[in-house]
């Protein structure tokens, strides 16, 4: 297959190329063709010039074109996902899963409107309205844990209230990105929205260009900050989702053997590379060595494998950075705790590694106090409810948090002194495109989803009229 840039409405290839890598095999398996710095500002000054025109259209129109985009990803669906697998690494069902929440999200886009202007004052002397008004355009830089997923959730409430948009995925995954590309040149104006790879060098390019108008970003705390930093100049605004050390606190009336399987699946999906995974498992004194065991058990019972074998419950990590970070952490686990987990990596020239369980670890050393995105869970010990929520609250991040408990009642009240964006009871990882979503403290600024994430790529515009 041809993979290609979508810039000013063309396909357009490159001299340069990607070496795309199947973190399976360790092996290039497709290649793709590399950005520069004179594509982009084409892309920026044909997206301004597409947005003044798409800024003028009906409402009804964008969503007619989000619509028409949800049903070709899904007619795509297929071929997507097996990209995706062997792009990402991800297994096949999971990586349709990601296809199926793509579609999800841009559905739901397509069926929301831009927040309606609002008259707060008509009277003798003036009549006063609040309106929102486009930024411009919006450069949205994504990730490679779910590469597809968040360039539509970013693109389609961008686009919805009249901005023209820059995408630029993560070197490592700019397969599907590109697909979808092919997929948007058929719906929307040319230029109105552009896809652009590299190889790391275009991030500050684009948070620093004049010419876009917002930033919105999904990667590490460090990667925010540098986008804070090198968009300081211009002053445009960011909606940063950044690095999550997410804690889940299981009370002492819980049902172990119910949640269990629950607590593993969300700490150890897309193989630990997930923001909002479970990072740190506190458990009672009363249930610390069972709970302990079992988490142990699934671990070692995982079937960790290539993406595309249907035997595989699990893929390997997404690329060898990832592979050198978490040998890291795992001497740390060595270090610092127990690790009860006895499978081993396997073997060949694929990024896997084993599910790691580490017990009798306290906070202290940086496998518990940092973010490791990789698939090793600390079990922390704790005697009191209130001795648990200081110590998870203790930490520079805030994304998520979760409390597990046969009471919801209790667990609520709990879950409610967490300090973080989002917090969860006798659940976790549970978010959708209706729900806002955001961190706080070093995980983030700004909010994604629903009317607050719509809302984030507008500006209030005041406009006063005088009487008389």
């Amino acid at each position: 297959m041809n993979y290609e840039l979508l810039i000013d409405g063309h396909m357009v290839d490159t001299e340069e190329h990607i070496d795309v890598v199947n973190p399976a095999t360790g092996e290039v398996f497709a290649r793709c063709p590399r950005g520069d710095g004179d594509l982009l500002n084409q892309a920026v000054a044909a997206a301004r010039r597409a947005q003044q025109q798409w800024r003028s259209t009906s409402i009804e129109t964008r969503q007619q074109a989000l619509s028409k985009l949800a049903q070709a990803v899904e007619e795509q669906r297929e071929a997507l996902a097996q990209t995706l697998t062997q792009e990402q690494g991800k297994i096949l069902d999971f990586a349709r899963f990601e296809i199926d929440a793509t579609v999800q999200f841009l559905n739901y886009f397509a069926k929301q409107s831009p927040t309606a202007d609002k008259v707060i004052e008509d009277s003798d002397t003036q009549t006063v309205t609040v309106t929102r008004q486009p930024l411009g355009v919006v450069g949205c830089i994504t990730p490679w844990n779910f590469p597809l997923l968040q360039a539509a959730y970013k693109m389609a409430p961008a686009v919805l209230t009249g901005n023209g948009v820059i995408i630029k995925p993560a070197p490592t995954t700019p397969l599907t990105t590109l697909m979808f590309g092919q997929l948007i040149k058929r719906f929307f104006p040319a230029g109105l929205v552009n896809v652009i790879t590299d190889e790391g060098e275009l991030g500050p390019m684009i948070s620093q260009h004049p010419g876009i108008d917002k930033v919105s970003v999904t990667g590490s705390t460090q990667t925010g900050r540098a986008v804070m930093a090198s968009a300081a100049a211009t002053l445009k605004p960011l909606t940063l989702e950044l690095g999550g050390n997410d804690a889940a606190i299981l009370l002492d009336d819980v049902d172990v053997e119910k949640v269990i399987p629950q607590l593993f699946a969300v700490s150890f999906i897309n193989s630990g590379q997930v923001c909002i995974a479970i990072k740190r498992l506190y458990v009672p004194d009363s249930l610390y060595d069972e709970v302990c065991d079992r988490m142990a058990e699934l671990a070692d019972a995982a079937k960790i494998g290539n993406g595309l074998d249907s035997e595989s419950e699990y893929g390997p990590l997404q690329n060898s950075a990832q592979l050198e970070r978490f040998h890291h952490y795992l001497a740390l686990a060595e270090r610092d705790g127990n690790i009860i987990t006895r499978r081993q990596a396997s073997a060949g020239n694929g990024y896997f590694a084993p599910f790691v369980v580490v017990r009798d670890i306290n906070e202290g050393t940086p496998l518990v106090d940092e973010e490791p995105f990789a698939p090793i869970l600390p079990i922390l010990r704790y005697s009191s409810v209130d001795e648990a929520i200081e110590r998870a609250n203790n930490t520079e991040f805030g994304l998520g948090g979760s409390v597990w408990s046969s009471n919801p009642d209790r667990a609520a009240e709990v879950a409610s002194r967490l300090e973080c964006g989002t917090a969860w009871v006798n659940q976790h990882c549970a978010f959708g495109p209706h729900i806002p979503f955001g961190g706080i403290k070093h995980s983030g600024l700004g909010v994604e989803f629903a009317e607050q994430g719509i809302d984030e790529f507008t500006h209030i515009k005041v406009l006063s009229i005088a009487k008389g």
